[in-house]
């Protein structure tokens, strides 16, 4: 069996824990390693790196994993270990990616990849440069009810897709009634937070790959919430944008709005949930379960105020069925980026994909502080003119 040595860095956190940690790397060992198309497995190996020696001490104990450590460059100076993983604050990755690249690593990262989007394309250009492999998250994709959103594009139910509505968040606590389901940090600007920065990363990779790429953005953006409680019980000032608004042209002149709240409550199907909808049909996608509605039984609405609804508009919607059995989404990225550092197997998911989530973030607060449209260049000509 083939051994990849995986760094991991940040799994103290609720994503790098539960994610990769548990339900990915440790998935992956419990599962005996992933197959290659040659039949041949291949182990990872992980050895655990954070600040909190006792905290990352504790985590390697309960799962058995035998090796950690609180210095990051003696790990990055193995040369059993290969692969670095990255899944703490945003503000470190960009430093922590490149230093690890500088030691001959193959690296995988959770998004945003930095700050700035010029960070993201100096350390991407990097990656390139040094010719290690490298990868970034793109999670949604592999969501089940994603995944049928594009089974349904690729067997040309939609007819020509005209619009996308997408409705992302919930009700984040403030603290004082309840404990906050979110650390602190995602609030506070000087800290990296702010739903901008956070999810039009998500909704780049998202669109461009299953709705045309993004053109152009017209973001607004809103802290509704301007004091919380952090997790010592303490008032703090929340600065960072904790809602946004933003509608995307995509290629082909599909529309796309969504809206990422944390102080929203949820009344519909899921926390995220898309409509698509098209000349031929429309679906509905949450994060496990999707809905159709062809033309030929859509229901033919009547716009009267003076008389109670009498279509229950749920009961109208198909869903489409499990067909196949659903991975946990992080797993099944982690698996296919093993079998293309083993084997060579195709990847599209490299660091520049990251840049992309970037630039439209850094877009997203440019058109809210400016109030206007913003044009999405191509990262591509830009790559072909340097």
């Amino acid at each position: 069996m083939k051994r990849i040595g995986v760094i991991m860095h940040g799994i103290t956190g609720r994503m790098g824990y539960n994610q990769h940690l548990v339900r990915s790397v440790l998935a992956i060992r419990d599962q005996g390693g992933v197959q290659l198309s040659t039949g041949e497995r291949v182990s990872l190996d992980p050895i655990l790196v954070g600040r909190n020696g006792a905290k990352i001490e504790e985590i390697a104990r309960r799962h058995g994993v035998e090796r950690w450590t609180t210095d990051v460059d003696a790990a990055l100076r193995n040369p059993d270990d290969t692969l670095f993983f990255d899944a703490g604050t945003t503000q470190m990755r960009a430093g922590l990616i490149a230093k690890a690249i500088e030691a001959g690593k193959d690296v995988y990262c959770e998004k945003p990849i930095a700050d700035t989007m010029e960070e993201a394309l100096a350390v991407a250009e990097l990656a390139e440069r040094s010719g290690v492999r490298h990868g970034v998250v793109q999670d949604k994709l592999f969501l089940p009810g994603l995944r049928k959103l594009a089974m349904l594009r690729d067997a040309g139910f939609f007819g020509q897709i005209l619009s996308v509505r997408g409705e992302f968040g919930y009700w984040v606590f403030e603290g004082d009634l309840q404990p906050a389901q979110r650390p602190s940090w995602n609030y506070r600007a000087k800290d990296g937070g702010g739903i901008i920065l956070d999810m039009l990363c998500h909704w780049r990779y998202v669109l461009d790959n299953l709705f045309g790429e993004v053109r152009a953005v017209s973001c607004l953006g809103a802290t509704h919430i301007p004091s919380r409680t952090d997790e010592r019980g303490q008032r703090y000032q929340a600065d960072a944008d904790d809602a946004a608004y933003a509608t995307f042209e995509l290629e082909g002149g599909v529309i796309a709005q969504i809206n990422s709240s944390w102080t929203v409550r949820v009344r519909r199907d899921d926390l995220v949930t898309f409509q698509v909808d098209g000349t031929h049909g429309s679906a509905v996608a949450g994060l496990t379960k999707c809905w159709t509605q062809h033309r030929v039984n859509t229901p033919k609405p009547v716009w009267n105020p003076d008389q109670p609804q009498t279509i229950d508009f749920y009961r109208t919607w198909d869903e489409v069925p499990d067909t196949v059995s659903y991975d946990n989404g992080f797993k099944a990225q982690w698996e296919m980026f093993v079998r293309h550092l083993a084997e060579g197997a195709p990847w599209s998911y490299g660091l520049m994909e990251g840049v992309k989530g970037v630039q439209l973030a850094e877009l997203g607060l440019r058109s809210w502080r400016e109030r206007r449209w913003l044009d999405v260049p191509s990262l591509a000509r830009r790559q072909m003119a340097a």
